[in-house]
């Protein structure tokens, strides 16, 4: 595989949990948990949670991002996919031309509760890294599978077009002069 960092993202309704890999692809490690923004920015502008990942794309020249995509455990996808499936689409727009790819996330946050329970964090504790802890385990297990098959896992994410993005616009690091590293790249 390519070399350069992959992140992660464990999109919620309320908390956006980011991971990052080191640029060898092989460790998962938590970045932050984000506040969702789900007002309408104004023209021109990201959310702040998504304006907040391009700029780790960016800084972290990162190869690829892959978001998690909340299945059933039937494998049936509901709302909360639909609205990964949005805000992947957004995303890919805004970090243009590094690639998103949307993976299947069932158990990632069932894997970090017990994760975090197991290293002694009380539940109420965990809120605050629940998220960023489900990112890692999406990112750790999108890394073994390109390690494993040597291709990126998952389906990649087409930009969702400006007017159709969450807010009415989607920019990126292109747009501000700085793009990801995406040489070599395969998919």
């Amino acid at each position: 595989m390519v070399r350069g960092a992959r992140l992660a993202v464990d999109v919620g309704s309320v908390r956006v949990g980011l991971a990052a890999s080191d640029p060898d692809g092989l460790v998962a490690t938590p970045v932050a948990t984000l506040a969702r923004d789900t007002r309408t920015p104004k023209a021109g502008d990201l959310p702040k949670d998504v304006a907040q990942i391009v700029e780790e794309v960016a800084e972290r020249f990162a190869a690829a991002v892959y978001v998690g995509l909340p299945k059933h455990l039937s494998g049936t996808e509901g709302a909360a996919a639909e609205s990964a499936r949005l805000y992947a689409g957004a995303l890919a727009q805004a970090v243009a031309p590094v690639p998103v790819r949307m993976v299947d996330e069932r158990m990632s946050t069932v894997t970090a509760h017990q994760a975090l329970h197991a290293s002694g964090r009380s539940g109420r504790r965990h809120r605050s890294v629940v998220d960023q802890a489900a990112a890692v385990v999406i990112l750790q297990t999108a890394l073994d599978a390109e390690r494993s098959t040597g291709r990126r896992p998952g389906e990649r994410v087409e930009p969702t077009r400006p007017q159709d993005a969450p807010g009415g616009r989607a920019g990126g690091p292109r747009d501000a002069g700085h793009a990801g590293h995406t040489e070599g790249t395969t998919e």
